[in-house]
């Protein structure tokens, strides 16, 4: 049987007050962490691959087409190679 595969979930920075690392309008990937969003936080992941917690209320979420999920995952793939 095929496990489902969990869809992306991508955050919009829309501001970074205290967190001059984020670029304001940028979309960010978004990683599970329960513990982090007990606290009022999210997981993302950087430029350079890594991911951080950073605010929530620095992010808001978007949806986007299943194209422009592939057209990211694939410029992460080349940009970490």
């Amino acid at each position: 049987m095929a496990t489902a595969r969990r869809k992306k979930r991508f955050l919009l920075c829309v501001r970074n007050k205290g967190c001059e690392d984020l670029d304001l309008r940028k979309l960010y990937e978004q990683l599970p962490d329960a513990r982090g969003a007990k606290e009022g936080f999210v997981r993302v992941v950087d430029e350079s691959g890594d991911d951080y917690l950073y605010p929530a209320s620095h992010f808001i979420a978007v949806e986007l087409p299943r194209e422009a999920e592939q057209a990211l995952a694939a410029a992460r793939k080349r940009s970490a190679a």
